[in-house]
């Protein structure tokens, strides 16, 4: 079951929005607060949240924010108060996969969260085993050949996203979005490459000629499936 959690101070619009994207087979979770919303996250894992930015204890900006910066990728959609341009960087910059301007269409809304689910992986659910690696991302470990690895923060980021896409080519640009928050421009250029080094030396045989973490020239990066 696919699991909502909907951050809205208004109850009538939070009990419509719930109202309209509940189905058989996806539950949505509601907070009306900052602070109800950090404690339901802290014991909870959802496959998408809906925060709103305007509310009593600060803003959603905030919250998403801090969710990027601990490594958390849910993806999340924010209704903005209004449809200037500034509202819709700043939320995207944040960290944002979507927004939606208010007043807006529970049906729209209901299909914006429809194409995020769709386009988004399935987070991994335990361990992952791939070849000589096993990758835990909810305990924070991972081993080469039942050896242990230690990895960086920043470097856990990036291998997260490269396996949760494994045999597809993810585009430098997407990497330096999702490894660093939203902040992209503060970046320097060469991160990502010196990262991706970081990353070969301590899980490839021979990272001069690496089998996983692949070069695909002029795209970006994709981890190999190996047959």
């Amino acid at each position: 079951m696919k699991q909502l959690f909907l951050l809205e101070d208004d109850e009538t619009l939070g009990r419509g929005i719930a109202l309209a994207l509940e189905e058989p087979d996806r539950a949505v979770f509601r907070a009306g607060t900052l602070n109800s919303a950090r404690e339901a996250l802290a014991h909870r894992r959802f496959d998408l949240m809906i925060l709103d930015i305007n509310l009593p204890d600060g803003s959603g900006l905030d919250l998403l924010r801090q969710l990027r910066a601990q490594g958390d990728f849910t993806p999340v959609i924010l209704p903005t108060a209004n449809d200037l341009e500034l509202d819709e960087v700043t939320g995207l910059e944040a960290g944002a996969d979507d927004y939606i301007s208010k007043p807006f269409s529970l049906a729209v809304l209901r299909a914006r969260v429809n194409a995020c689910i769709r386009r988004t992986p399935d987070a991994p659910a335990g361990p992952i085993i791939l070849g000589p690696f096993v990758f835990d991302f909810d305990r924070m470990e991972y081993h080469r050949k039942g050896q242990p690895v230690e990895l960086s923060r920043t470097e856990q980021k990036l291998l997260r996203v490269l396996v949760e896409n494994r045999g597809h080519t993810v585009s430098r640009a997407r990497l330096v979005d999702r490894v660093w928050s939203g902040g992209a421009e503060f970046v320097e250029e060469n991160a990502l490459s010196v990262t991706i080094k970081r990353l070969r030396g301590k899980l490839e045989e021979d990272p001069s000629q690496p089998e996983y973490l692949k070069t695909v020239y002029g795209l970006g990066y994709t981890w190999a499936v190996q047959p």
